[in-house]
């Protein structure tokens, strides 16, 4: 008979975390969740951890996070007593920034291009939220970097741009998975080496690196849309990494802008409202009107979260009233990462409304923001911004109207593979299960119509 080891390493982690081990079961089911897995875990499977026995690598990670998160420390498998697995030695790629981000985005590329678990299934990390909130700007200027090859200048920025912009309308109209690979290797093996090339001008070079980083952000978003939040978060550091080289007002605001987003979305609010207030006053009173109420809405989200009401709807005015007085300036190219600005107010504006419980002015705003997009290019968008508006409808009582809303949102997800649409049909099915009980027809109809679909 084998005995085994206590874990003594990890029951202190626990011990310091104040946690009962239904506790630290339940939060590693909740940064599995974050992570698209869903796991059984229970108290008596951490009693076993803790006696000696080991988990899975994936759930070890996720133990790690869920650790860390409790502690406000970075917690590896390997501080808590376990094994690292066999792609241990990559399990920190990309959550630093360094001198050069492209020496975190080849490795990470290499892995996802080879279809390595470990990073699409890795945690959302608080710890590295925090990073661009104290990172200071020293990076090296790589222009005499390469001294070799061709000269680099506007055309070739122009020529980035126009497939970047390719990639990303093929992503709101089809979902965060079609072309994914393509869009990496397209990076890796044609934006890099420029990145690192001769240019004819300081301005050629600030705007490819500002390029590249509009296409590792789509490449964070491709990874969010796809519920691998960990990847994601890294994708978006290192599009940090390389605004902030750009030197470009306001792009990496912009990118912290996302930052914040993303843990608003995960209910992860630790450092959304700094994230949030340093970009906006990155980019305040220099950058367009259209631009900055982008910036504007996103803080006022992070306002509402913190329950300051009152400061969230002034600021969300003030980013609306901006739209209004816009001059018609020229948005900049890593703006427009989700299309024109005016339908993501709107749609901001809506979860600000959302989020302060009023559910009528959100409902409204979601319907103005789906009703203010190019249908034919953002479908997806438009089909969550539709759902998020059945949802709020639902919660005033209006189950007819919710149930046609939610059918307008369908007509939009044919030929959409994302994550995002179908956790939003099975979250729909849900929320119409009291109601195809009683036999509301329209709910029996939207449910046979849902599972239609999911089954496709």
């Amino acid at each position: 008979m084998t005995t085994r080891t206590p874990n003594q390493s990890l029951k202190d982690h626990v011990a310091e975390s104040g946690w009962t081990y239904e506790a630290v079961a339940k939060a590693v089911r909740a940064v599995a969740a974050e992570c698209g897995a869903t796991l059984r875990t229970n108290k008596s499977a951490v009693e076993h951890w803790i006696a000696g026995s080991t988990p899975q690598p994936e759930t070890a990670r996720y133990l790690a996070a869920a650790l860390s998160r409790r502690l406000g420390r970075l917690i590896s498998p390997a501080d808590i007593g376990l094994p690292e697995g066999a792609d241990g030695e990559h399990d920190n790629i990309g959550l630093s920034l360094g001198a050069d981000p492209l020496d975190a985005l080849l490795p990470m590329w290499r892995c996802e291009l080879d279809r390595r678990r470990f990073l699409t299934t890795s945690a959302y990390s608080v710890a590295t939220a925090a990073l661009p909130l104290s990172h200071v700007a020293e990076i090296a200027d790589r222009t005499a970097a390469a001294r070799t090859g061709q000269s680099i200048g506007m055309a070739e920025v122009a020529a980035v741009r126009d497939m970047i912009r390719m990639f990303s309308e093929m992503d709101e109209r089809h979902g965060g998975q079609h072309g994914r690979s393509a869009l990496v290797t397209y990076l890796r093996d044609d934006v890099a080496p420029l990145c690192r090339g001769r240019f004819r001008t300081d301005e050629a070079r600030r705007q490819m690196l500002s390029a590249a980083s509009r296409g590792v952000h789509l490449l964070g978003w491709k990874s969010y849309d796809a519920g691998q939040q960990g990847l994601a978060q890294r994708y978006y550091l290192q599009s940090y990494a390389l605004a902030a080289e750009s030197g470009i007002t306001g792009h990496d605001g912009f990118v912290m802008r996302t930052m914040a987003m993303q843990g608003l979305k995960l209910h992860r609010p630790e450092h959304c409202q700094g994230l949030a207030e340093t970009g906006l006053n990155r980019a305040k009173g220099k950058v367009d009107a259209q631009t900055e109420a982008l910036f504007r809405v996103v803080h006022a989200h992070t306002l509402a979260k913190s329950g300051l009401r009152r400061a969230a709807l002034a600021e969300a005015k003030q980013a609306q009233a901006l739209l209004a007085d816009a001059p018609g300036d020229d948005v900049p190219f890593w703006a427009l990462a989700w299309g024109p600005p005016a339908p993501s107010v709107y749609s901001r504006t809506a979860k600000v409304h959302e989020t302060l419980k009023d559910h009528r002015n959100a409902a409204d705003e979601y319907a103005r923001a789906a009703a203010t997009r190019p249908a034919g290019t953002y479908a997806r968008i438009v089909a969550l911004d539709l759902v998020a508006g059945a949802e709020m409808q639902l919660k005033r009582g209006s189950i007819e109207q919710a149930c046609a809303t939610w059918g307008q949102a369908m007509n939009h997800m044919d030929g959409v593979h994302s994550v995002r649409t179908r956790k939003a049909l099975k979250t729909m099915r849900t929320d119409l299960a009291p109601f195809r009980t009683r036999g509301l027809r329209c709910a029996v109809d939207l449910d046979e119509r849902a599972i239609e679909f999911l089954a496709a």
